[in-house]
């Protein structure tokens, strides 16, 4: 499968855009209810998406969330911060050659490398040019000072972490949000691997909001 084929394929699991009244759609809408109820007393408003193993629909779940968040009319910014392996940016058919690691190493602006996507109060940073020093940036003093900013622009802020297992930037990120999300694969997602993630998220202090069970009929909130 060629690069392009592959980028179509991405854009075309934004199910909102594509086919709103799908039941993955539908599925993603009632995600977004569960999220924004899950706490009548703490405002939600960092959100970090993580899974346990790469290929489990993280990306997927943070751009079509990103997206029912802001047709209900709420502002909202999606970070890729998967420095390891970004893809966020191709599902919205943009450039990666500036983003968040820009905002942490030059201290650009987000005005300056903030995207917004065809979908109305959805905008995009991007994980920007990755180098080999990039893996600590996400436990400096500069991303938490980077949030509080940006919780002044938006009303909603979803992170697309590496996987939680595998390595311990996820742990990082659900530290400094609000709450966290857990993404799993139908018949691919092994069980001892969702415990060590969950445990890595506890371990971490994290505010586990629930875990997204992604399968061929619709993704589904499972806890």
């Amino acid at each position: 499968m060629n690069v392009r084929r592959k980028n179509l394929n991405r854009r075309k699991k934004m199910f909102n855009v594509f086919d709103p009244g799908s039941k993955f759609a539908e599925q993603y809408r009632i995600i977004r209810t569960n999220i924004l109820f899950s706490s009548s007393n703490e405002k939600i408003q960092s959100i970090v998406v993580t899974s346990a193993a790469t290929g489990e629909g993280k990306t997927t779940t943070v751009a079509n969330l990103g997206a029912v968040m802001g047709q209900q009319g709420k502002r909202v910014l999606i970070i890729d911060a998967d420095l390891r392996k970004p893809t966020l940016h191709k599902f919205f058919d943009k450039n990666n050659y500036n983003g968040l690691t820009n905002i942490l190493l030059s201290n650009d602006s987000l005005d300056e490398v903030v995207m917004p996507t065809t979908i109305e109060n959805l905008d995009i940073l991007t994980s920007g040019a990755i180098t080999a020093v990039d893996q600590d940036l996400l436990g400096s003093d500069l991303l938490l000072k980077l949030m509080e900013r940006m919780k002044k622009v938006y009303d909603i802020i979803l992170i697309d972490s590496p996987p939680i297992v595998e390595n311990a930037d996820a742990q990082i990120l659900a530290n400094i949000c609000d709450g966290s999300l857990l993404v799993m694969k139908s018949g691919k997602t092994k069980k001892d691997k969702v415990a060590i993630a969950k445990n890595n998220l506890m371990n971490c202090k994290a505010k586990l909001l629930g875990a997204v069970l992604n399968e061929k009929k619709s993704p589904k909130v499972v806890i």
